[in-house]
């Protein structure tokens, strides 16, 4: 494909993008830009296991939060440009280290190298870990490609979305991007050493001074699937990073009474299914760096 009008995420710009570059929000081209290929030891436990995730790092963002921890590489453009080719030589060497999984962090905006690359099954699951912002139609084009998708739902307010990522249509594409998502995979699965071989897990990031955000989050999950059909992880590790830093409320770290109050909540609401990230997660040692390591390999 030399030129493609495109409408991936929600954003629907319809700008054109070449293989080598794009003039939409997420300015990226379509040939994927990675900037960190390795096992990644700092995921939920069922994924990240023992021996870690493989986590493939793509470059650009189709939603571009303020307060984006990696944003050297979603807004900053930093990463190499590799063939569909290259992309899978990169997973049969994540899982010949011992990953447990093939996780594709924020692979939107390269739906279609990325479907291409997964002509043929892997012999672990694919895990598709974005933020929540997915045209249903796009999703639909990974069915049966995808063994756990790993969402955010990170605004259910219109108005934080807006200021946030400048995309207030956010929660109703959120939803119903996840809805999809369930469709496709089923009821989570694991395998008795607890790790998650299918199934949908929902992240949400607690934001300082909007912990009503956050449980109207938990509301939503309980609300819209039975017991047992999705797992929510729930996270503590804000910090002030990019514009955030500048940005009245969102420049300082979580409160341990903000965390405290959701954390009752949810055990009051009587959800089991998940995760509750604990407050010393907020630190930068966790945030990976990206100076291609994985990536820069020659082609062959």
């Amino acid at each position: 494909m030399n030129e493609k009008i495109c409408r991936d995420c929600p954003r629907n710009c319809g700008a054109p993008r070449t293989p080598e570059s794009g003039s939409g929000f997420c300015k990226m081209g379509l040939t994927p830009l990675i900037a960190r290929a390795a096992l990644h030891h700092w995921e939920e436990p069922c994924i990240s296991g023992k021996r870690g995730s493989g986590a493939v790092f793509f470059s650009g963002c189709a939603l571009g939060c303020v307060f984006c921890q990696n944003e050297p590489i979603s807004r900053g453009g930093f990463g190499k440009a590799v063939s569909v080719f290259r992309l899978q030589k990169i997973y049969r060497e994540l899982i010949a280290a011992g990953a447990h999984n093939i996780n594709l962090v924020n692979p939107t905006h390269f739906t279609d190298a990325v479907s291409e690359s997964l002509t043929e099954p892997l012999p672990v699951p694919v895990v598709y870990n974005c933020g929540g912002y997915e045209r249903i139609e796009t999703l639909r084009r990974l069915k049966g490609k995808i063994n756990i998708y790993l969402p955010d739902l990170k605004y259910l307010n219109p108005g934080l979305a807006a200021r946030c990522a400048q995309a207030p249509d956010y929660p109703d594409m959120a939803k119903a991007a996840i809805r999809e998502m369930v469709r496709q995979v089923g009821p989570v699965r694991l395998n008795e050493e607890g790790m998650l071989l299918s199934g949908v897990l929902i992240r949400h990031l607690i934001l300082p001074g909007e912990v009503e955000n956050a449980l109207d989050a938990i509301d939503w999950v309980q609300e819209s699937f039975p017991p047992k059909t999705v797992l929510l992880s729930l996270m503590g590790q804000y910090l002030p990073c990019g514009r955030a830093k500048q940005m009245p409320g969102l420049d300082r770290p979580l409160l341990e009474e903000e965390q405290h109050r959701v954390e009752e909540y949810l055990l009051c609401s009587g959800f089991e299914d998940g995760y509750l990230q604990e407050l010393s997660s907020a630190s930068e040692e966790y945030i990976p760096d990206f100076h291609l390591q994985g990536v820069e390999h020659a082609e062959k």
